[in-house]
């Protein structure tokens, strides 16, 4: 068919259209919906497409394609209103894209899109991406009860149920991935078995810069800053009401909605969040902030492991050997600490192995992980709010994660078979 900037009377219906910047940039997709529609559809520049889904008649189509590329990056909140729009008028939305940043799809997903297709487009995407919107929506079938919901699980006070291992993660710089590190030791200890997986808590204790939400794609709730105000009263249901679950495996305490001052909440408040923690679950990762605060002792004595990141360079080092030496002067635990080197140099790179070493001697510690650089994948999970188990399981770091989350299970089993004997 002719493309043309707004829609124009055709012997058939329009039942589809095409939005974009300028649709001759997509032959494929021009190629592809003549093919399923025949003459049956139109295209629309974005700023004629935001008068036409304004219009009653907007309500006819099936579905319109939206198609973008790196140069519409640009426009995003523009093409997030035209999504939204479309969804208010029952007009399902089909994503083509064409090197779009992962945020930038992350968002237009988030707006409502229905299906996703890259462009160059797959042979035959176009059309299944199209089957799947007319498929019919499953039908109940009326004389089968609907599946009951699986009851919570049992409530427990501190010093009853679990007694779950705290493992904190802390931060020696900026930038180091701790948040990374403590988001995917949690996932990789739910799913480390299939039969009877312990149960994991991740909590977010960085309140004004804690990324777990962002990570896992959870939304931050006041829920939050009400149980963190008030920890004097909190019991094991208002504890659970403030945990969000991610992938009806992990429970996760997000960091509060606004940015509040750390002194928020201090030693005892901390102390009754970890303790009400490991009553309800095996695991208790915390991600803590690089600051230390009042409440860092707290988290460090009830801790089996004190996981501290840093990279290989000066500003780590210097900030290594002065964690350390607080923690000394105040008599506290330090033989808890592990330290992982996080984007450590490849096997074959004898220099820097060279520089670890004499960076361990120099701080007298020893660096017991070794990360590897996990390149664009681990930021490209981490902006689609997954872990790396589900967007790149084969990830040398996610490899890493997994190997770590099956150590620590099995020390926690064999301690606890300890215990038991």
């Amino acid at each position: 068919m002719t493309s043309s900037a707004a829609m124009k009377p055709e012997a058939e219906p329009i039942i589809a259209c095409t939005v974009s910047r300028d649709v001759q940039n997509f032959d494929l997709l021009i190629e592809d919906m003549e093919t399923e529609l025949g003459e049956s559809w139109g295209d629309l520049s974005f700023e004629d497409a935001a008068a036409f889904l304004a219009q009653p008649d907007a309500s006819s189509l099936d579905f319109v394609a939206i198609a973008v590329d790196d140069q519409d990056e640009d426009e995003l909140p523009r093409i997030g209103d035209l999504i939204a729009l479309a969804k208010e008028k029952r007009v399902r939305v089909i994503l083509i894209a064409e090197e779009v940043s992962p945020m930038a799809l992350h968002h237009l997903l988030r707006r409502g899109a229905d299906d996703f297709v890259p462009y160059p487009l797959p042979e035959g995407a176009l059309h299944e991406a199209i089957e799947r919107l007319r498929a019919p929506a499953p039908v109940a079938v009326p004389d089968q009860p609907a599946p009951q919901a699986m009851p919570p699980a049992p409530y427990h006070a501190p010093g009853a149920g679990r007694n779950g291992s705290v493992l904190p993660v802390h931060a020696l710089a900026g930038g180091v991935g701790a948040s990374t590190f403590a988001v995917n030791l949690a996932w990789e200890l739910c799913v480390t078995r299939k039969k009877d997986p312990p149960s994991v808590c991740l909590l977010d204790l960085d309140l004004q810069f804690g990324s777990t939400s962002t990570y896992l794609d959870l939304p931050r709730r006041e829920a939050v800053f009400e149980l963190l105000s008030d920890t004097e009263a909190m019991d094991g249901e208002a504890f659970h009401q403030a945990l969000q679950p991610f992938n009806d495996k992990l429970h996760v305490l997000t960091a509060p909605a606004d940015m509040l001052p750390l002194d928020l909440i201090g030693p005892d408040d901390v102390a009754r969040l970890i303790d009400m923690a490991r009553a309800n679950f095996d695991f208790v990762i915390i991600d803590m902030p690089r600051t230390l605060v009042q409440w860092t002792e707290t988290a460090l004595n009830r801790a089996e492991v004190y996981f501290v990141l840093m990279e290989l360079d000066m500003r780590s080092a210097q900030n290594a050997l002065r964690f350390v030496r607080a923690l000394k002067s105040e008599d506290l635990p330090h033989e808890k600490l592990r330290f992982a080197l996080n984007r450590a140099p490849k096997f074959t790179d004898l220099s820097g192995k060279s520089r670890v070493k004499r960076m361990a001697e120099n701080l007298d510690i020893d660096i017991e992980l070794m990360l590897p650089d996990g390149g664009r994948q681990i930021s490209q999970a981490n902006d689609h709010g997954l872990p790396l188990a589900e967007t790149a399981a084969k990830n040398p770091l996610r490899k890493e994660f997994q190997k770590l989350a099956a150590s620590v299970f099995e020390h926690a089993q064999a301690h606890a078979t300890g215990q038991q004997s």
